[in-house]
């Protein structure tokens, strides 16, 4: 049996929208923590917490029913933390982590071309929800980078800069999933 919508399309102060705040709010403490305290349980506790928010924001969104404004802040919040810890690890670490800048260069120009391609998208009306391999895409980038600040694992470079080149693989895979399923409904990417 499939409830109605507590909250309207376009209704800004949801309780979803909220948790999403939280994760923004907490992405500079966690981005702080990494470029000076990268590798302890603190820094990893932060992220944790964040991640957890992205994964509770979902499940109350889907309760409570999805919003526009939802649809916006859910990927920022997931941008400016993915974002902002790839690069907080390269400054923190910059010979210790060169594995990390093709693949940081790589997602930022997918989420910027993203990002266009959605506002575009927006302004015609059509909204792009983000696919379960998507989802799949975030939680890969966000153990790749627990896996630098976690100190069982932050010594053994390799496993993130691993963990963060299948992230890429997927980040390529769904901005060009997205493209393709975008054409079949007349959208291009210029």
């Amino acid at each position: 049996m499939t409830s109605e919508p507590t909250y309207g399309e376009t209704a800004l102060l949801t309780p979803a929208n909220m948790l999403t705040a939280s994760r923004l709010l907490v992405a500079p403490v966690f981005i702080y923590l990494i470029v000076f305290d990268r590798i302890s349980w603190w820094t990893a506790l932060v992220g944790f917490l964040a991640a957890m928010s992205d994964y509770f924001d979902g499940i109350v969104a889907r309760r409570h029913g999805t919003t526009r404004s939802g649809a916006f802040l859910d990927p920022l919040a997931d941008k400016v933390i993915v974002l902002g810890s790839l690069y907080a690890l390269i400054l923190a670490r910059p010979h210790g982590l060169k594995g990390f800048i093709i693949p940081a260069v790589l997602i930022t120009l997918r989420e910027i071309w993203m990002s266009v391609f959605r506002a575009r998208a927006a302004r015609r009306g059509i909204s792009i929800p983000a696919s379960k391999l998507a989802k799949w895409k975030t939680f890969t980038q966000d153990w790749a980078i627990a896996l630098c600040v976690i100190p069982v694992t932050a010594h053994h470079t390799w496993i993130g800069v691993t963990v963060i080149w299948i992230a890429v693989v997927l980040t390529l895979y769904t901005g060009w999933q997205y493209y393709a399923d975008g054409k079949k409904v007349g959208l291009r990417a210029s």
